[in-house]
């Protein structure tokens, strides 16, 4: 019995290309030198000593909430694009952690792009907020079971512990006030464009191949039940040009969104239909599905960018 601590990426790297076969590893317990065998190959890597690992440490004062493994899983893919990558904003590169008694509510977002992803089928008798690192989010995503079971989080003012099967993780939260994200979204939206997220995200994909390579760019032109999607590139000569049938309420406009933002959005939200609710060319739109799916409700929020013609 003993034990050592390997480097990671190497030993993960290393199985990843294994086939299906037994295993050896032998450590030198003076040196913790490690060699792997396995097949024909041997594999020689430097170890430490496993008693020099950090321990584990406990979360004190620690209020708990239970959480189907499913709905932190869905909760994860449906923000995680949308967390900032700017360090001088930290509070924006991770997600925000409502709980309440009535549901959980998680958000992301970079300033240009926000989403509010809330479940009603998973509630906190106490109400708390805290904002979970986006490191710490993907590595509990690609830990996470496929089967649905719950997952236990202890939380306090500085870390949060999730435990489910035979895993433990722990975080340090963001130390750091998070936007009123409330006060952005525009409740007043006369503008309503119905389409097929299907057909809309699979133009976004062709026409943004012809956009400007620095803001991603694309023009949309909304005249009845007709939607024109245009990209250029004036430096290449490049255009391009779609047309999509929709259904719209409201009045006539053209709007300029980054395109990548747009396919993040629509590659994320579930449904057939979605519908995108405007209020001005200048005002940020919402990206919602036409029916949200049983106890979860989401809002994507994206800002507009400046047409030329304006």
């Amino acid at each position: 019995d003993g034990k050592v601590a390997i480097p990671s990426k190497i030993l993960l790297e290393t199985l990843k290309t294994l086939p299906d076969q037994p295993v050896a590893f032998s450590v030198d317990t003076q040196t913790y030198a490690i060699e792997i065998s396995a097949g024909d190959g041997k594999y020689k890597l430097s170890g430490e000593n496993g008693e020099d690992f950090p321990k584990i440490p406990m979360v004190e004062n620690a209020s708990s909430v239970m959480m189907p493994a499913s709905v932190l899983a869905e909760a994860i893919n449906k923000t995680i694009f949308a967390v900032s990558n700017d360090d001088l904003r930290p509070a924006m590169t991770g997600v925000y952690c409502q709980l309440s008694p009535q549901n959980i509510t998680f958000v992301a977002t970079d300033a240009h792009k926000l989403v509010r992803y809330r479940r009603m089928d998973t509630k906190s008798e106490a109400s708390a907020a805290f904002i979970l690192p986006k490191k710490a989010l993907n590595l509990l995503k690609s830990s996470l079971p496929t089967e649905d079971v719950a997952v236990s989080i202890e939380y306090n003012s500085t870390s949060a512990f999730f435990r489910f099967g035979n895993i433990n993780l722990i975080c340090r939260l963001i130390d750091e006030r998070y936007p009123d994200y409330d006060a952005v979204i525009p409740q007043t939206n006369p503008n309503k464009l119905t389409i097929d997220r299907g057909l809309f995200l699979n133009s976004l994909r062709r026409v943004v191949i012809f956009a400007n390579k620095t803001t991603h760019q694309v023009r949309l032109k909304i005249n009845g039940s007709e939607l024109n999607i245009s990209s250029e590139d004036v430096d290449f000569s490049n255009e391009a040009h779609e047309r999509l049938s929709c259904q719209y309420q409201g009045e006539d406009m053209e709007i300029g969104f980054n395109a990548r933002f747009l396919k993040d959005m629509l590659a994320t939200i579930d449904g057939e239909q979605v519908v995108l609710k405007l209020s001005a060319p200048n005002r940020a739109g919402l990206l919602v599905p036409t029916e949200n799916e049983k106890d979860e409700d989401i809002t994507m929020l994206i800002m507009p960018m400046m047409l030329n013609n304006y």
